[in-house]
Order: structure tokens, then C-alpha cells, then sequence
């Protein structure tokens, strides 16, 4: 069985390419390295002893799109993370984010049909929710009124697929993910922002080590316990599984819609104080934070309920946040040395 993995070496994609291959996947990747490096190829077959294919083009490019999927006749699958996904910038940039994230899955969804893919997993998110009225999030929760451009895309992905599934000998799983952090037990990946991170476990373990100044918080006049933001982070290794698991279902015909959804969470909110609280805790190193002003695009609380993921995928998120911010320091210690020897 060979999948395809736009963005195969970005954060999530490198992290589910590894455990695709565990499961005696064959994986070819497709990524521009817009926010990548190529070496994460090296990296997965260091872990996994098997090297994955990997042609370096932009899916906004339509012939060149159609043309790789004329070439590799074989695939089953369609893993789908390549998007850009800074919360901020999309708010400063919105028709870069338009042009890139939409177009790319227009091209894809195209050559699938072109060429008699059935089987898509679209990287979608909980951003999809807004500021929800209730929590925890689930599945049936209404889609609101997009936050950012970005949540925004996320939004009009899911139309575009679920109108094209309805016509189109094509099915599709939405996996709406919480906030992904940590890094795989080896240290060989994890998350890899190039320039400023947009996220806020990169940004704590390089101030940690030193690359940065400060930590800024953004805000902590919100409506929580210690005012600051809360999510629901999830270990990127637990979020690579699902995909796994999603790819199974659809091959295996589990499936009960040509369009299913499922958030991908581990049930549990952790403000951002919570969050620097474990990295010291784990680490050992105090942080230099400091509170400003609240960010835009940015939601106040949002955690999931993932038993309906829990039951229909039979899939469960296991590591908890300590857990997940050891890795992610782990990672940023082993990236410095790698570093200081070159």
C-alpha cells in the first residue's frame, strides 16, 4: 500500500511518514520546503530504517500536480497537510493563505479524480470551531464564523471535499486536531519553525536555551482561571497514530459516510501558565516570560471531547503534558547540539 504525504516534512507529516512506515506503509512525500528542511528525510529513515520517496514541488503548480499523480499510478491514499498554518500571520496575509491553502487541494482533489484515488485524510482543525459555546468541543458542535483566514481555510476545505464526495468516487476523513506539540522519543524530529515560531512550545524551548530573549504570553485578562489561554495540546506522535488508523479505516472500508469528521484531542484544557509551569517542572530552567497584549485570531478556551475518536477510530491520545514537553526539550537540546557541530 503506498500513501502519499504532502508536507511529509513539515512537523505533523514527518512525525505520521514514521509511523505510516512502522505499519508497513510505502510513503512517497511531496513538500516545497517552505517550512522544512530536507534532512528530516535522513531523520525518518533513521528511525524507521526505510527511506521514503520525496519529489520537491509546490501543489499550487496544477500541471505539475497532475503530472506526479500520472507517475505514481500506484498510490491508495492521500494524506493532505501541506498549508501554511500561522494563526497571526494569516491575519496579516490573508490571500497568500487562500492561494496556497485552497488551490493546493483543488489540485489534488483534481488528479485524484483524474487519476482513480479514492482515499483522502485532510489535516483540518479545531480552529474550524471558533469560540465554541460549549465545552468540551464535540463533532456535532456548529461551525462558526472563522476566527482568522486560516481557520478560515480549514472552513472551506471541508466544503470543498464534502461537496466533492458527494459527486465524485472519492472519500474523505476530517481529523480536526487540537494543538499538536512534542517531538518523537528519538530526538531525531519534531517541530522545526523556520525563522520565528508561531507556536508556543518551539518559542518556550528556544527561549529556554538561549536563542531568544523572552517569552511573550499574549494576554491574561481572558475569562479562565489564570487568565491566560487555554487549549488542548496533544503529543504529535498520538496525532500521527490517528492518521494511521484513518488511512486503515477507508482502505478497509470501516467507513460509514464518504465524509467523516473527528477531533483529535486528549479531553484536557492547559493554559499557557500551565503549560511554562511543566516545561520548568520537566526542564529544570526557569523561563523569562512576560505577559503583553492578546494576539488576533486567537480563541479564549477550546479543549475537545474525543470519545466519539475514541470509539468510532478506536484510537486514544496516551502521553500527557509533562510527558510532551520533554520530548519537545529533548529535541531542542539534541537540535543544539547538531548545531554546535556543524
Amino acid at each position: 500500500m503506498k500513501i502519499l504525504v504532502t508536507g511529509g516534512t513539515g512537523y505533523i507529516g514527518s512525525h505520521t511518514v514514521v509511523e505510516l512506515q512502522n505499519k508497513g506503509f510505502d510513503v512517497v512525500i511531496v513538500d516545497n520546503l517552505s517550512n522544512s528542511k530536507i534532512e528530516v528525510v535522513d531523520k525518518i529513515e533513521k528511525i524507521t530504517g526505510k527511506r521514503p520517496e520525496i519529489e520537491v514541488f509546490d501543489l499550487v503548480d496544477r500541471e505539475k500536480t497532475s503530472g506526479f499523480f500520472k507517475r505514481h499510478n500506484d498510490i491508495n491514499g492521500v494524506i493532505h497537510f501541506a498549508a501554511y498554518k500561522a494563526v497571526g500571520e494569516s491575519v496579516e496575509k490573508p490571500l497568500k493563505y487562500y492561494r496556497n491553502n485552497l488551490v493546493s487541494l483543488l489540485n489534488i482533489l483534481e488528479s485524484m479524480i483524474e487519476t482513480g484515488v479514492e482515499n483522502l485524510v485532510f489535516s483540518s482543525s479545531c480552529t474550524v470551531y471558533g469560540q465554541p459555546d460549549e465545552l468540551p468541543v464535540s463533532e456535532k458542535a456548529p461551525i462558526k464564523k472563522a476566527e482568522s483566514p486560516y481557520g478560515n481555510t480549514k472552513q472551506i476545505s471541508e466544503e470543498i471535499i464534502q461537496d466533492t464526495v458527494k459527486v465524485e468516487p472519492v472519500k474523505a476523513i476530517a481529523l480536526r486536531y487540537f494543538n499538536p506539540i512534542g517531538a518523537h522519543e528519538s530526538a531525531l524530529i519534531g517541530e522545526l519553525p523556520l525563522g520565528v515560531p508561531n507556536n508556543l512550545v518551539p518559542f518556550i524551548t528556544q527561549t529556554a536555551v538561549g536563542i531568544r530573549d523572552e517569552l511573550k504570553v499574549f494576554g491574561d485578562d481572558y475569562n479562565t482561571p489564570d487568565g491566560t489561554a487555554i487549549r488542548d495540546y496533544i503529543h504529535v506522535v498520538d496525532l500521527a497514530k490517528a492518521h494511521v488508523v484513518a488511512i486503515d479505516r477507508m482502505i478497509n472500508n470501516k467507513m460509514k459516510d464518504k465524509f467523516e469528521v473527528f477531533n483529535l484531542g486528549t479531553g484536557n484544557g492547559y493554559s499557557v501558565l500551565d503549560v511554562i509551569k511543566s516545561f520548568e517542572k520537566v526542564s529544570g530552567v526557569k523561563l523569562n516570560y512576560r505577559i503583553v497584549g492578546r494576539r488576533p485570531g486567537d480563541v479564549e478556551k477550546v479543549w475537545a471531547n474525543p470519545e466519539f475518536s475514541n470509539k468510532e477510530l478506536g484510537w486514544k491520545a496516551e502521553k500527557g503534558l509533562d510527558e510532551m514537553m520533554e520530548s519537545a526539550w529533548k529535541w531542542q537540546l539534541e537540535l543544539q547540539k547538531e548545531q554546535n557541530n556543524q
